[in-house]
């Protein structure tokens, strides 16, 4: 994940939102201006590295990958909505689409996009 400098962000609003989130790892870039140089992140048991690129791109995330969470309650899946979704843009609102019990798709502020499902 290359966050533009956000990744500090980033991982802040993933801890305080998953919950068990932890990070394993981090290090800086050498210029602490630049942020991550590289940290690994446990999401309720998805590992996830996120870096700040010190390199400006010319892409960012796309919707086509996606990281999918399963939650066990109505209750979970709204709170996710919520926080998660917050200054984001949603792919696919809260609903039931046949597939499940119920299910959201939205990219968050970071641009990062979750796929979140009550099975």
């Amino acid at each position: 994940m290359f966050q533009g400098g956000t990744a500090a962000a980033a991982i802040e609003m993933y801890l305080a939102a998953i919950p068990g989130a932890s990070v394993v790892s981090s290090t800086p870039h050498p210029e602490p201006a630049t942020g991550i140089m590289l940290a690994e992140l446990d999401l309720a048991g998805l590992r996830v590295l996120v870096s700040d690129s010190a390199i400006d791109h010319g892409f960012d995330f796309t919707p086509s990958s996606s990281l999918f969470v399963d939650v066990a309650d109505r209750a979970e899946l709204e709170r996710l909505v919520a926080e998660l979704g917050e200054g984001g843009t949603t792919l696919m609102p809260l609903g039931d689409y046949g597939f499940s019990t119920a299910f959201a798709w939205l990219n968050d502020r970071f641009g990062v996009s979750w796929q979140l499902n009550l099975p």
